[in-house]
């Protein structure tokens, strides 16, 4: 990882202290009133996050409100949010480089184990899909979620470089998906894990791509994962918005304007769209026979509508499904945990895990 300036530092240590302040405080320097929409109350510390972000020039996930920029340009900016934000790393019992095999060369993988005193002899393990809309997004700008869910769930967590669009576009990371979760099952007894308690899981396009591999583990034969932990999923990219995601289109990190970006991006140079279901595995026909399905969903979130829908429907066709919904706080909150009611919906999302596992 890339040093932090002395600034960077001042800035992150500045905002623990000031989101441990009164509520009344938080909401003064936010610069607005305590936010309510859809019978729902922003969390104030969200709130004043949101404002940080505007004041540095990047109140969205792309960046500025409309603008068009390059990848690279977002990657960087993105990268370097994510170690202001993680700055306080969570202590887990080892995290190791590893090189796996891909659909189509190797890939970059980081390999997370529980400490001693936390795991079992033979712990279930969980591959990890980064967010980042198929974009953007790597194994640095998740480390600190992929820290929280090994050391707070008791699982290994293998946490997956799959190729991004547009240089990779779509279905590079699904093939990748697919490979790496392969791979994790033949090699689990190998990295210490239960090869029968391999799960899939990931946030936003990662959560997309954990629903697409489960999909694709039930109708090719297998192996299937033991969980799919999909937390706040872009689970259908056509043109299609549900409700939430008129309402929140702007204003709460991410924009429509972001997710139009993201999926250009995804389909370029190629003639596919988000009605494929390995694109959209909200459409497809069949949702029977999946693995358990654990569902978090965010209140101020434009996925949020299309993400219980899909929960919905993956119990009524019999899956075992597990949907929570953090009512206060925005797309993006397993990379914002310096905000207290953050870091609390990620240890209730790992307590959840844990038990699904155990």
């Amino acid at each position: 990882m890339e040093a932090l300036t002395f600034r960077d530092r001042f800035e992150a240590r500045l905002g623990r202290l000031l989101l441990r302040s009164p509520v009344r405080v938080q909401l003064r320097l936010s610069g607005k009133p305590q936010i309510r929409l859809d019978g729902q109350d922003l969390d104030p510390g969200i709130q004043l996050a949101l404002r940080t972000l505007e004041l540095r020039g990047s109140p969205t996930m792309v960046g500025a409100p409309h603008s068009d920029p390059e990848p690279a340009e977002v990657r960087a900016r993105v990268h370097r949010e994510a170690l202001v934000f993680s700055l306080l790393k969570t202590e887990v019992g080892r995290v190791r480089e590893l090189e796996i095999e891909g659909a189509d060369g190797p890939l970059r993988a980081r390999h997370y184990l529980p400490p001693a005193s936390a795991a079992s002899a033979t712990p279930p393990l969980l591959v990890f899909f980064h967010g980042g809309g198929f974009v953007i997004g790597d194994l640095d700008t998740h480390d600190e979620p992929c820290r929280m869910l090994c050391r707070h769930a008791e699982v290994q967590v293998l946490s997956i470089d799959y190729r991004l669009a547009p240089e990779h576009p779509f279905p590079a990371g699904v093939r990748d998906a697919v490979a790496a979760f392969r791979w994790a099952v033949a090699h689990a007894a190998q990295l210490g894990a239960d090869p029968q308690r391999v799960a899939v899981g990931g946030d936003s396009a990662g959560g997309n791509l954990s629903a697409v591999t489960a999909q694709l583990a039930a109708r090719d034969g297998g192996p299937a994962p033991a969980l799919q932990l999909l937390i706040y999923p872009a689970v259908d990219l056509t043109e299609a918005r549900a409700a939430s995601g008129r309402l929140f289109a702007d204003g709460f990190y991410l924009t429509e304007n972001d997710r139009q970006w993201c999926t250009r991006h995804y389909f370029s140079g190629t003639e596919r769209d988000g009605t494929d279901p390995r694109a959209s595995p909200a459409l497809a026909e069949d949702l029977s026979g999946l693995a358990p399905a654990i569902v978090i969903t965010a209140g101020f979130d434009p996925l949020r509508d299309e993400g219980e829908a899909y929960g919905a429907a993956l119990r009524k066709a019999g899956t075992r499904v597990v949907a929570d919904r953090t009512p206060e706080l925005i797309h993006g909150f397993i990379n914002m945990t310096t905000v207290p009611a953050a870091r609390d919906a990620a240890l209730r999302l790992a307590g959840m895990v844990r038990a699904s596992l155990a």
